[in-house]
């Protein structure tokens, strides 16, 4: 056992080696009652200790498909709002870490943040505090209702990111050096917090991996059709009749192939305006790392289902990439990009979500060899993982910055027959591939 005091409590975590876990800590109130579909509202100072010694309830109650390249579990309960710390044992001088605020993927819809891909013990080995937020999703955390506020997932992740500025320095993080980061609708999430005015102040650095500029909220008709389907108004009592489950399976059986029904939405306070409008104007004191998968969603399958794949690919996710280089350009902190090549024998391809595990420096959790088969290459992981380590502790890339133009540099990880890591140059660039229109 492992306890911490802390502004917001006492906490009694685990500590395995030189690796300690608190885990599951509400942020937030509970959102259910009055406030469901409601602004979150920090949580009171717990007066009696705290047991973090296992994940929290999860806003995933379905899955977002029946296999899913992460393990998501999916953790029962109401208590939703809460997060976990992976620390490294406080050493001799008590300095303070850099902190790595993690958002999991899922299309807004799913995803969890208990995921073993996103355990943060390499990240503490290397002197990295590691916080997993946990928000609402779907409808309860993205729908556009007349009677409620908009863009509570979002919001959810401001209220997370205030706890940690006064809560992280209890766990040995430095509330000065945080980075927020995600993979794919956690990507969207941190490019939509880094174009916000609502975020400023609350990070100093941002990691996006795979996101896209993912917006425009619940389309009215999908609500209407979804109420429609569970009996009752498109309204927030209505909707506050139904459970997050009932909500999230009618959902996926209404959504056929289109994942992103739902998203953030444009026209709050959180985000008045467009992502890529937003990052012109806010953020540009904020380092950005962002970049792709070489197939995201064109791995394998048959020829029409590849070129599917890769109008996907490149309209969602690869274009996100010059898009917010240019965006930043007349910033002042830089914007670097990336592109994973490296193709899992599994999967057929460099698809979405496989650069996680080298990232995290996790290759041994469960799931990872049933994804990139019995041998994917360690190395390569030790230097992704050392390229996100020194970004976090607030080392310049090795690489040249991106503006957003032809010809833009990136580093390539994995690409078959070159070196691990290569410098390149357009990447990114406009171009047709596989009968679709890149960027």
């Amino acid at each position: 056992m492992d306890s911490t005091d802390a502004p917001a409590g006492t906490f009694v975590g685990r500590r395995t080696g030189h690796v300690r876990r608190f885990l599951g800590i509400p942020y937030a109130e509970v959102p259910t009652g009055a406030r469901r579909f409601a602004v979150p509202v920090p949580r009171g100072r717990f007066t009696e200790p705290f047991d973090a010694s296992r994940h929290g309830a999860t806003s995933q109650c379905v899955p977002l498909f029946a296999t899913t390249t992460i393990p998501e579990p999916s953790v029962p309960g109401d208590d939703v709002l809460n997060l976990g710390i992976v620390a490294p044992a406080a050493g001799a001088d008590r300095t303070l870490l850099p902190v790595l605020v993690w958002i999991h993927g899922g299309g807004f819809l799913a995803g969890s943040p208990a995921s073993p891909w996103y355990d943060g013990r390499a990240f503490a080995r290397d002197g990295v505090v590691t916080v997993t937020v946990g928000h609402r999703l779907g409808v309860d955390g993205f729908a556009v209702l007349d009677d409620a506020p908009t863009n509570l997932g979002l919001r959810d992740l401001l209220c997370a990111l205030d706890w940690v500025q006064e809560n992280i320095a209890a766990f040995g993080g430095d509330p000065d050096r945080v980075t927020v980061a995600g993979q794919s609708a956690g990507g969207a999430a941190v490019l939509a917090l880094l174009s916000s005015p609502a975020a400023r102040g609350r990070f100093h650095r941002a990691v996006s991996l795979s996101g896209g500029f993912f917006e425009g909220g619940a389309r009215h008709d999908f609500l209407e059709r979804l109420g429609h389907r569970l009996g009752v108004p498109p309204t927030r009592a209505g909707f506050g009749s139904r459970t997050p489950e009932q909500l999230q399976q009618g959902v996926l059986d209404l959504r056929g192939d289109d994942v992103l029904v739902l998203a953030p939405f444009v026209g709050d306070d959180v985000l008045p305006v467009p992502v890529a409008e937003g990052l012109a104007g806010h953020g540009h004191d904020v380092p950005l790392l962002l970049g792709a998968t070489g197939d995201e969603f064109d791995g394998a399958g048959t020829p029409e289902k590849r070129a599917a794949g890769t109008r996907v690919t490149d309209t969602l996710f690869r274009s996100a990439c010059p898009r917010a280089a240019s965006a930043r350009r007349a910033g002042s902190a830089g914007t670097w990009l990336y592109s994973f090549e490296w193709p899992s024998p599994v999967l057929g391809g460099a698809t979405h979500c496989i650069d996680i595990p080298f990232f995290f420096d996790v290759l041994d959790a469960p799931g990872v060899a049933q994804t990139l088969g019995p041998r994917p290459p360690a190395d390569l992981a030790t230097l992704m993982h050392a390229d996100l380590v020194g970004f976090v502790r607030g080392q310049e890339p090795g690489w040249a910055r991106a503006t957003g133009t032809l010809g833009d540099p990136a580093r390539e990880y994995g690409r078959p027959g070159a070196a691990l890591a290569a410098d390149t140059k357009g990447v990114f660039d406009p171009v047709v591939r596989a009968g679709a229109e890149a960027c």
